[in-house]
């Protein structure tokens, strides 16, 4: 066995003393992270021109009329995403929405809402998905103001309601009058 030609080192063993500096030194953050106070963190991004101000509070859910048929059971919100959609600097918030049915998959519907005049209360300016198309959706989001969502739907009317068979991308993005859908070519998957 060859012995090593570099003298052992006095900083590779500890002694009483570097336990001693070590904890003195986490003491010494842990006491100056209670006295110096930062703003809370938020994944909110203040809109352009707003200069840090907060922004509107998006839309809510509660107590909006979807028009969705439900009988005698209630809507229920399944999904929802909130961004500044037409560039105004206010959000807006997009809700999946079924009926609460006991039993099996109801179809959803997706709508946009923003704040009515009073600016208190939500309305439905948008519906991106109608019930009627049988579209489950298994993915929202909004980014660069576009909607975003994956939607499940059926290849033919034999398929079972239990079952769906396709898989489709979709985009919605206003356009200054209305939001217009684009999937990618090749997007539809079985």
């Amino acid at each position: 066995m060859q012995q090593s030609a570099v003298p052992e080192l006095a900083h590779t063993r500890t002694r009483p003393i570097h336990w001693i500096a070590t904890a003195t030194a986490l003491a010494g953050v842990v006491a100056l992270s209670s006295v110096v106070r930062t703003e809370p963190a938020t994944a909110a991004q203040p809109a352009p021109g707003t200069h840090g101000k907060p922004a509107a509070a998006p839309p809510g859910t509660t107590g909006v009329d979807f028009p969705l048929d439900c009988g005698p059971v209630k809507a229920v919100v399944v999904k929802k995403a909130t961004g500044d959609l037409d560039g105004d600097g206010r959000p807006e918030t997009v809700a999946v929405v079924h009926c609460d049915a006991p039993m099996g998959t109801p179809p959803d519907g997706v709508y946009v809402l923003t704040r009515g005049a009073d600016g208190r209360t939500s309305r439905v300016v948008a519906t991106l998905v109608r019930p009627e198309e049988r579209l489950t959706v298994t993915a929202l989001g909004i980014r660069e103001r576009g909607v975003s969502a994956t939607l499940l739907g059926y290849s033919s009317d034999a398929v079972p309601s239990c079952c769906p068979d396709t898989r489709t991308p979709a985009t919605w993005r206003w356009n200054g009058n209305a939001f217009l859908r684009s999937t990618p070519a090749g997007a539809h998957s079985v």
